[in-house]
């Protein structure tokens, strides 16, 4: 037996232990936590590295490297799943130019002892897919598990999941061999990403305190597929796309892989349609060209295309190197994340009042495009990943994602890099739009403009609420017409709005006469209102419709409100301290006052009454939920209802909540209810909870 030299040079043998070191935890924070911190192409610069470390010292290659095995580990909390076979990664080529494809073709002949006069070879060219690999198991064409890849050996069961994705068929169609394992890829379209997550932003503005909005489409797949509750994967819009197969007993597998793709949409099974068969390195060329032009409108992210050759049986000759298969590579596009250096942060006004601190950048090119913008989310977010003015930081875009930054190279900081971010000392404590004070409550991560009525960066946003059904429920003043508005800078504060006349509105795109006339008839019937729904129409920060009746019945007035102290507000019942100082807060600005004697000059008004106390009933001072659809009732009217009997409707389930109101398909608030010991009604409960009111209600002697 041949003794293992041991002769390598001290720097490299550190350097293998270094780059070692780094690709496992790197691959750790991708694989396992699903939180990368190094961009892809920085990754495989350093993966190569230590390829070639290795292929100059062999002495030097150990069993634990991570070019040796594929990295993953089962999570805790799920069966371990023994692959029949195992799922092994395949060769990734980094060099994203033309030069890549026909670097695979040539190995690819010369494995195969081509010469240039032998034909040119066909291959299936498909695309690399930025999810999670899965693989599914079918027995008499019955889907009976579902797993990760894992660590290539060994992965998870999460068939339960898995079952919640309607794409995946539960039984093969038209087949069913004893055994056959599917293979593909779990992944979020980009418009299902960007729906979730504004979904995630409206429960956030409800109060759901639990809530979050996700990063990117592959760990939000990822993170969906490993949750231990499949009613938790089941609201998160999952896709599947098959490209490959795992053990086969009883069926014979097609002699080329573009029939299998084929003969697996035969069996019901979701495959891209962006694959083709090619001919040579020049129609590998050709593929990687049309994929990469239309890279960032797929509805889907990827990160490359994958070239397979075709024939089974060249595929079965060529066999395996280092557990990859020899006659298949990923050949990627340019990172969607590079590096590059902090210019400057500076700070945006939101429509809605949020401050979001943005990194100017030194252009770079990444994700298809050149990007000098990134946003930084909000001073926690810039503090817990240390942006300063002068880092080097990785930044991501992906698609029509905005870009972000993902992380500081802390080992290229310079020695005098900026301060810490502090954005109110930054704009000393003003919003850089409108000069009013900015904010940030307890327990909150945003800092707001306090200018909401007088803000140029809100006006479209508050026009719009002002306007809406449950506020001052203007007929016709939609989204399109705002713009127009305040883009021609016809509308600037909101009394303008009702000082507009005829002539202004028909000069204003695709506004006709009778649209303008009907528009101001709208705003002529809605000077008349009530006290609580112009409450609720200024957009006073946590003061919804529930609120604004409360504050409303307890108050009588607007002046008493609006000068109405702390400890007067927090006597209003569910009033806490968030939501007292918001109103103070608010009304401590001159501008917002301003307006408001603008509206009341412009005739806006509406009953005012000494303050009254509300009858006692069954329903006072309790606090319901609504979840699912109601047999008769809407949502708005058993609200109405609700309100109108002394209760309050509120978005999210506590300890405090009284009654959940259920309907057909009640999600996680029923679930949290029943969770907490909550009462759960259905409509009929309502009603007799309803009728109680009104019984007690007519016994109450008259005022």
């Amino acid at each position: 037996m041949t003794a293992r030299r041991t002769d390598a040079p001290a720097a490299s043998a550190a350097r293998a232990a270094q780059l070692r070191s780094l690709l496992h935890e790197h691959a750790h924070r991708y694989y396992v936590l699903d939180s990368p911190t190094l961009p892809d192409a920085e990754y495989d610069r350093l993966f190569q590295e230590l390829q070639a470390i290795e292929a100059a010292h062999p002495e030097l290659l150990s069993a634990d490297s991570p070019t040796q095995r594929i990295i993953g580990k089962v999570l805790d909390g799920f069966t371990p799943v023994r692959h029949a076979v195992p799922m092994l990664s395949i060769r990734t080529e980094t060099d994203t130019e033309s030069s890549g494809a026909l670097a695979f073709d040539a190995r690819v002949r010369r494995e195969l002892e081509l010469g240039e006069s032998d034909a040119p070879l066909e291959y299936m060219a498909e695309l690399k897919f930025d999810g999670l690999a899965i693989n599914l198991r079918y027995e008499a064409g019955v889907l009976v598990q579902a797993a990760t890849r894992g660590d290539g050996e060994t992965g998870e069961d999460v068939t339960q999941n898995i079952r919640t994705i309607d794409q995946i068929p539960l039984r093969l169609r038209g087949l069913s061999p004893p055994v056959l394992e599917v293979r593909g890829e779990v992944y979020i379209r980009r418009d299902d990403f960007e729906a979730l997550n504004r979904r995630q932003r409206e429960l956030i503005a409800q109060g759901e305190k639990n809530e979050k909005t996700y990063i990117n489409p592959r760990n939000t797949a990822a993170g969906a597929v490993r949750q231990l509750d499949p009613a938790i994967a089941a609201r998160r819009p999952l896709s599947f796309f098959a490209y490959g197969l795992g053990e086969v007993q009883g069926w014979e597998v097609p002699a080329a892989h573009s029939l299998l793709l084929d003969a697996m949409v035969q069996m019901a099974l979701p495959v891209c349609a962006e694959r083709e068969v090619v001919v040579g390195a020049d129609g590998l060329v050709g593929f990687h060209r049309r994929i990469g032009a239309k890279r960032d409108h797929l509805p889907f992210d990827i990160d490359g295309v994958v070239y397979k050759v075709n024939s089974r049986a060249l595929q079965q000759r060529l066999g395996f190197v280092s557990r990859e298969p020899r006659w298949a590579v990923a050949h990627k596009y340019p990172a969607q994340e590079q590096m590059t250096l902090v210019r400057e942060i500076e700070v945006q006004v939101g429509r809605t009042g949020k401050l979001t601190p943005v990194a100017k950048l030194e252009p770079v090119f990444v994700g298809g495009t050149t990007v000098s913008n990134a946003t930084l989310h909000n001073e926690d977010e810039t503090r817990r990943k240390d942006v300063r003015v002068g880092d080097t930081v990785i930044v991501r875009r992906a698609g029509d994602v905005i870009p972000e930054v993902v992380a500081v190279v802390l080992e290229r900081r310079p020695a005098d890099v900026g301060t810490a971010f502090d954005l109110s000392q930054k704009l000393n404590g003003r919003c850089p739009v409108c000069g009013s004070a900015i904010a940030r409550e307890d327990g909150e991560v945003d800092w707001r403009c306090t200018g909401g009525l007088f803000c140029a960066a809100q006006r479209k946003q508050a026009l719009l609420h002002f306007a809406g059904r449950r506020a001052m429920d203007i007929e016709g003043l939609g989204d399109k017409l705002v713009e127009q508005l305040v883009d021609a800078g016809l509308v600037q504060t909101l009394p303008s709005l009702y000082k507009l006349d005829l002539e202004q509105l028909t000069a204003l795109d695709r506004m006709g006469e009778k649209s303008a006339a009907n528009l101001l008839a709208a705003l002529a019937a809605k000077r008349s209102t009530t006290f609580a729904r112009f409450l609720y129409a200024l957009g006073i920060r946590h003061v919804g419709e529930s609120t604004a009746k409360d504050l409303a019945g307890h108050f009588g007035s607007l002046d008493r409100f609006m000068n109405a102290p702390l400890e007067q507000l927090l006597r209003v019942p569910d009033v806490g301290p968030v939501i007292a100082q918001s109103i103070r807060t608010f009304f401590d600005q001159p501008h917002n006052r301003d307006v408001i004697e603008q509206l009341r000059a412009v005739g806006l008004h509406w009953p005012e009454h000494e303050p009254v106390q509300a009858t006692a009933s069954p329903m006072s001072g309790k606090t319901f939920v609504l979840t699912g659809s109601l047999p008769a009732l809407s949502r708005d009217q058993a609200k109405d209802l609700i309100e109108a009997a002394g209760g309050r409707v509120t978005a999210s389930v506590s300890k405090k909540t009284d009654f959940v109101i259920a309907g057909a398909q009640a999600g996680s608030k029923l679930e949290k209810a029943q969770a907490l010991g909550v009462e759960v009604l259905d409509e009929d409960g309502l009603r007799k909870l309803l009728a109680a009111a009104a019984a007690a209600a007519a016994a109450a002697p008259s005022a």
